[in-house]
């Protein structure tokens, strides 16, 4: 483990156990959101074959320059 790792750990360890489960609730929000996060970005990139047919045609080009 990294010296800031130890440390932070330490600080932690230091503090009562209600806060302690209040930094557990959040590190838990911080990991659901990036799930989130990369879930949405690999739900966009697998749909983009499929839509690139549909937006990049010579109709609706003019929109581009919008």
């Amino acid at each position: 483990m990294s010296a800031n790792a130890d440390a932070l750990l330490e600080k932690i360890r230091a503090l009562p156990a209600e806060r302690q489960a209040e930094i557990e609730d959040f590190v838990d929000f911080i990991s659901a959101r990036l799930r989130e996060c990369t879930l949405a970005q690999t739900a966009a990139a697998a749909s983009a074959p499929a839509f690139a047919a549909i937006w990049n045609n010579p109709a609706d080009d003019i929109y581009d320059a919008l």
